[in-house]
């Protein structure tokens, strides 16, 4: 397994992670049994970046990373996120960056997964009353105090990692990036660069999308948070469906799947980039590892851009409502 540095802090992981969100929650029906076969597979396979988060599974999906992380702990890297508050039956957000809370919810989360360090620590949105320099303060004591190693944010503006930056170095940013969400190559990706942060992208298949597995709206489970989705819904669904046609037309070409072009565009994106996929199938694990053995010339990634574009994709990534949590 190749492996990539994350920011100038000393971090080093595999070149690509595993998202564990969909293993808990919001995705459809859950497998435990799978989902623990799944990351075991993930580490037997030389991944070692874990991502998950206090929200996911309303703290169920830090439990089930523990478990198993608790095993093998020497050389996996494991990742969470605070700072989104959900209700106690899982409906209804807000977004907490008090520094209270932040202590509160760390020590929560090291409780949960059974560890006593966690070594990544994302804000997970940017709270709006308060200073990102409170927050990312009482971030750093949490470095200090031993329980965190490094720090990351989640959908930060570029203003906002520079503040952040400027008390405590971060290590990582998470956004979402992918050949349907290309955002960040306008101001994000220059900014962390610039500063020496890592960019770790979540949803790098679109959140499925990509992959050529969703055909219909009704291929999504009734439970699935994807259909409130603009991109997953009426006009959109169907102009986004041919860009994955095209797609699935160049990895025909390419001989892999369109998966593996998809992950493998996002990492020809440069050595500072570790994506995520989130996957709670060891089927679809070996799929998206094997992109990892796939290299796009400079005339395949001149195509890619000529047909998938920045902007391309039809409807916005989150419902309005969610969209407006996110710091721009």
């Amino acid at each position: 397994m190749r492996t990539r540095k994350v920011g100038r802090q000393g971090l080093e992981v595999s070149a690509l992670g595993l998202g564990c969100m969909g293993m808990s929650d919001f995705y459809g029906s859950r497998d435990e049994a799978e989902s623990v076969a799944t990351i075991n597979l993930a580490l037997d396979r030389g991944v070692t970046l874990l991502d998950t988060a206090d929200m996911y599974g309303l703290g169920a999906n830090e439990e089930l990373v523990g478990r198993v992380v608790r095993t093998r702990r020497e050389w996996v890297v494991v990742a969470s996120k605070f700072g989104i508050v959900r209700g106690p039956d899982g409906k209804g957000r807000s977004v907490n960056g008090r520094p209270d809370y932040v202590r509160a919810a760390c020590d929560a989360s090291l409780r949960r997964t059974g560890l006593d360090i966690i070594d990544l620590y994302y804000q997970h949105r940017v709270d709006p009353d308060v200073p990102i320099e409170e927050t990312v303060g009482a971030m750093a004591e949490l470095v200090t105090a031993g329980k965190v190693k490094y720090l990351g944010l989640s959908e930060a503006a570029p203003e906002t990692i520079r503040r952040a930056h400027a008390v405590h170095p971060i290590t990582a940013l998470q956004t979402e990036y992918s050949l349907w969400s290309r955002d960040p190559e306008e101001a994000l990706l220059p900014t962390v660069r610039e500063l020496g942060i890592g960019f770790v992208p979540y949803s790098p298949l679109g959140r499925g999308f990509l992959t050529g597995q969703i055909k219909t709206p009704e291929d999504l489970a009734a439970d699935d948070t994807r259909r409130s989705h603009p991109r997953f819904q009426g006009e959109a669904f169907q102009r986004n469906l041919d860009l994955v046609g095209a797609i699935a037309a160049m990895a025909a070409d390419k001989g892999c799947t369109p998966a593996q072009l998809a992950l493998a565009w996002v990492l020809a994106q440069g050595d500072d980039v570790v994506p995520i996929p989130g996957t709670k199938r060891r089927s679809y694990l070996d799929d998206n590892l094997a992109a990892l053995d796939i290299t796009l010339t400079d005339s395949e990634l001149a195509r890619i851009d000529e047909v998938l574009p920045p902007g391309a994709a039809s409807g916005t990534r989150y419902p309005m409502a969610t969209m407006a949590s996110v710091n721009q």
